[in-house]
């Protein structure tokens, strides 16, 4: 019988990587337990590795967008080489420079039922922690899989719009007189973007729908950072001088020809300061602000050019001192019970000057 991890071992040196790379075949079929694993892989390129435990092996899928989590399209998923089944337990850091280099976690495992096993066709159903149903992995033209599920969403689970447009706030002359029904944000003065995270990926929107992703690259991390959740955030991209965000420097980047040249000389922060979607789940109409914020905070959004600001509930007079301290040209007020209504300009949120 040939050796079905003579492939896996040929690309890995025990010596140099962490995996389990066992001297002797696979034991057969005699325990076959039908378990599987899925391992979130920050390799080169973020993806999904699917394994299932078969004929004493774990036959392996590479799913760079994870599984689909409905019926409306099919995922790409590479058939890679066979793995042991000591890798159902594998998590670690795979060396720089080693084949499949990077951290991989668990990100699910439990067992899974066979309703067909072909060359070109596996049909699965997961049990799971967060896995579960039905899917089918078939072959297309040439050597490429995809994988589809077959059972409809979660109960609740709704897919990610594929087009928001952000909510604005009109102008006031002065902060509002029930100052604890609000909550305050500074107004920075930058470029408003919704952010679309799927399958580990970063999409940038600007406020007609324009695409702002290759503009501003630095940005794009944020995918990888928060896989496997995925969200629709608001915020803007500001160019810093020093503490003070300073326009004419966003200006160029926004005109910039070679955006990863512009981003070293002008890096851009995107201020995240409200939640559209969650997880399969709209929040702007169904939470109030104050949820919203709740539930951004959770998400401890912080990296090196992304972080989501603080807001003042019931702080109307701090916040317009904090802004005239930092050079700020002022607050926006918003409602905490406020929803959020995408595309409209609504009193629920008031823009102040403060100088």
């Amino acid at each position: 019988m040939p050796d079905r991890l003579d492939e896996y071992r040929r690309k890995r040196d025990p010596a140099r990587t962490p995996e389990p790379v066992p001297a002797a075949p696979g034991p057969g079929t005699a325990d076959e337990r039908h378990r599987f694993v899925i391992q979130q892989h920050h390799a080169r390129s973020l993806h999904w590795d699917v394994r299932l435990e078969r004929d004493g092996v774990l036959v392996s899928f590479a799913v760079p967008r994870g599984l689909p989590r409905d019926q409306a399209r099919n995922n790409l998923a590479k058939h890679t080489e066979d793995h042991p089944l000591e890798y159902l337990d594998f998590a670690g850091e795979i060396p720089a420079g080693e084949y499949g280099g990077g951290r991989m976690t668990i990100f699910d495992s439990g067992t899974y039922e066979t309703g067909k096993w072909r060359p070109d066709e596996i049909s699965v159903t997961f049990h799971g922690d967060r896995t579960r149903g039905r899917y089918v992995f078939f072959q297309t033209d040439g050597a490429d899989w995809m994988v589809r599920r077959m059972d409809p969403p979660e109960p609740g689970w709704e897919p990610m719009p594929a087009e928001l447009r952000p909510m604005l706030a009109t102008r006031a002359a002065t902060l509002p007189a029930d100052d604890a029904a609000w909550g305050y944000e500074m107004r920075w003065a930058g470029q408003r973007a919704l952010a679309y995270v799927h399958g580990g990926r970063l999409h940038l929107s600007g406020p007609g729908g324009e695409s702002l992703t290759s503009v501003f690259p630095e940005v794009r991390a944020i995918g990888p950072d928060l896989a496997p959740v995925e969200v629709i955030v608001d915020g803007e991209l500001v160019v810093f001088d020093g503490a003070r965000p300073d326009p004419d420097r966003l200006a160029r980047r926004v005109r910039a020809k070679n955006p990863k040249r512009a981003a070293d000389r002008d890096p851009a922060h995107f201020l995240i300061y409200d939640l559209l979607w969650l997880d399969g789940h709209r929040t702007t109409e169904r939470l109030r602000y104050a949820e919203r914020r709740e539930l951004l905070d959770g998400l401890a959004l912080a990296g090196e050019h992304w972080q989501t600001p603080p807001f003042f509930p019931g702080g109307g007079a701090f916040a317009r001192d904090a802004a005239r301290s930092q050079g700020l040209s002022g607050v926006v007020a918003k409602r905490l019970d406020s929803p959020y209504l995408p595309g409209e300009t609504s009193r629920w949120w008031r823009e102040i000057d403060v100088n």
